[in-house]
């Protein structure tokens, strides 16, 4: 386990690191946006920085829970692919790129079968490119379960794995207390709108799980994963879900080379999401570090102008 990155005095706290980010994004450069028509009528967009040629490698982007191509640290991935001269991607979640998506059904912590249709696509269009990709959050979960599920059968050369809650049920819980519970409120209410928005679609109304009158009580993630995120989405119930969607237990089988990199002091999460020795193959890389909230490490310079340890740590892994 390597220790590599230090908060300056001033960004020690795990909320300053995980809020100051937010504020102060950096300028996204312009992208070009591909959308994907999938296999239930449903669809993806993807939003491209540079231009891809086959046999050139491609970075591919999974943000966090209701992010986008717009998200701070997407913003800061994209315009050092760009200073690179990679060529990158970013795979939005169903109804994340700034348009509803089609069926009642979204998107979820463990939803792995969007992911592996746009990798697929890109090694069939782009047979000769190294794929890497990086996860944040939900989508490093994502990425955790996917080249768990994938093995040795993974498409990806290389995977970066950033403040990934690899147990669902344990954060779920976190964020139930304390001032974690901000947090908590800010992410249910943009889910409760979305939600909202489908009801008052007659044709989706009648396969929601809920009612718009239901949808305001489920005020913690527990509640509306069992409610709405697991029934919608074939799980028996929170339980079910929480279980069979975690991307922990998936680690052991990961057969590509993956970086996960964690905080200790990540608000979203307690100490059950970090894995054992023997809970990873020896094709991971655990990265734990005492300091850097939920997907911030902010590493220098000063409080309205601040430097980060991310991205530079994620190129030097992919092109290691």
């Amino acid at each position: 386990m390597k220790k590599l990155f230090s908060p300056p005095w001033w960004a020690v706290s795990a909320h300053i690191q995980t809020i100051l980010p937010v504020f102060f994004k950096v300028d996204k450069p312009e992208v070009s946006r591909q959308r994907q028509e999938l296999v239930d009528g449903d669809f993806v967009d993807l939003d491209w920085v540079g231009e891809a040629v086959n046999g050139q490698p491609i970075l591919v982007i999974l943000h966090g829970l209701e992010g986008s191509s717009d998200s701070h640290y997407v913003r800061r991935m994209l315009q050092t692919a760009k200073d690179n001269g990679l060529c990158a991607v970013v795979h939005h979640h169903r109804s994340c790129s700034g348009e509803p998506n089609r069926l009642a059904r979204s998107y979820h912590s463990g939803d792995t079968q969007d992911i592996h249709f746009t990798l697929s696509q890109l090694k069939q269009h782009y047979p000769n490119s190294p794929l890497y990709a990086v996860g944040y959050s939900l989508g490093g979960n994502v990425l955790a379960k996917y080249q768990g599920e994938q093995g040795s059968n993974s498409v990806l050369d290389k995977t970066v794995i950033v403040s990934a809650p690899l147990c669902l049920a344990a954060c779920a819980k976190k964020l139930e207390n304390g001032f974690s519970t901000v947090y908590q409120q800010h992410l249910i209410k943009q889910l409760q709108e979305k939600m909202q928005a489908k009801l008052a679609e007659s044709h989706l109304a009648s396969k929601m799980p809920v009612t718009a009158n239901e949808i305001s009580n489920l005020k913690t993630f527990h509640l509306f994963d069992d409610q709405v995120t697991a029934p919608l989405h074939g799980f028996s119930d929170v339980f079910d879900y929480y279980k069979r969607a975690s991307g922990k237990p998936f680690l052991k089988n990961v057969q590509k080379s993956t970086l996960v990199i964690h905080a200790q002091d990540d608000p979203f999460m307690t100490d059950e999401v970090i894995p054992l020795a023997e809970e990873m193959s020896s094709h991971v890389e655990y990265e734990l570090h005492q300091n850097g909230g939920h997907v911030g490490f902010i590493s220098g310079g000063v409080p309205w102008r601040p430097t980060f340890y991310l991205e530079s740590r994620i190129i030097q892994f992919i092109k290691g």
